[in-house]
């Protein structure tokens, strides 16, 4: 049963706090403020004192507002239908199409016991030579790209998108700007990808803390 609370015992920044009990740490709420709803989560508990931050931040949130909690962590769909979808920082459309809500799941697993874990040894390539050559990459795999400033980073980061011998693109950006996040979309969909794409775009204008949870959601789907 969700419970709903009417009374926020104080807003401090971007937390709030309310009296609640029976709520686990990082379950999220529902915010219900005079802007409309936002979701927050809760990062600490003290008894029957629960503090939580709110996603969008507390401007606008009274203390007579509502806080409904949901009963679980932040979750994410995943199957066939997310082909295509561009999403934002908690898993909502960012593309105006409809929410899914089948087989959702949370985003932070358990860790991985080293022990346990296949040694990588598929190679995936990605018809750039100096990557394929000479810093192979391989299922399960991270491969680390630095740059600086001025250099075409994206340019890189798309192209390996494009080329790389792969059944499935999942793209995860924080705190892009728009012409980015449109440069992406662009590339995909001219080199005929964006039908086996899937986008997680935190722009510089959404809240911070959505942004935090762009790669969970993006290796959960993945």
């Amino acid at each position: 049963m969700k419970k709903v609370y009417n009374r926020i015992l104080s807003v401090v920044g971007n937390v709030i706090t309310v009296r609640a009990e029976g709520v686990s740490y990082e379950e999220l709420a529902e915010v219900t403020t005079s802007r409309g709803k936002t979701l927050a989560q809760v990062i600490k508990i003290d008894q029957d004192i629960v503090s939580l931050q709110v996603f969008a931040g507390s401007k606008g949130v009274s203390t007579e507002d509502e806080v409904r909690f949901l009963g679980h962590p932040m979750q994410v769909a995943y199957s066939e239908n997310m082909l295509g979808r561009i999403f934002d920082g908690s898993g909502q459309p960012r593309d105006k199409g409809p929410a899914l809500t089948e087989n959702m799941i949370e985003i932070a697993g358990p860790s991985v016991n080293p022990a346990k874990r296949i040694i990588p040894d598929r190679m995936i390539r990605t018809n750039i030579p100096m990557i394929d050559v000479f810093n192979s990459l391989v299922v399960s795999q991270k491969l680390p790209i630095f740059s600086v400033s001025g250099e075409p980073y994206n340019e890189l980061l798309a192209r390996i998108a494009l080329q790389a011998e792969v059944d499935m693109i999942i793209l995860g950006g924080i705190g892009l700007k728009f012409d980015e996040y449109m440069y992406f979309r662009d590339e995909l969909e001219k080199g005929g990808a964006l039908n086996r794409s899937v986008f997680f775009v935190h722009t510089a204008s959404d809240p911070v803390v959505e942004g935090l949870m762009v790669p969970d959601l993006s290796l959960a789907v993945a």
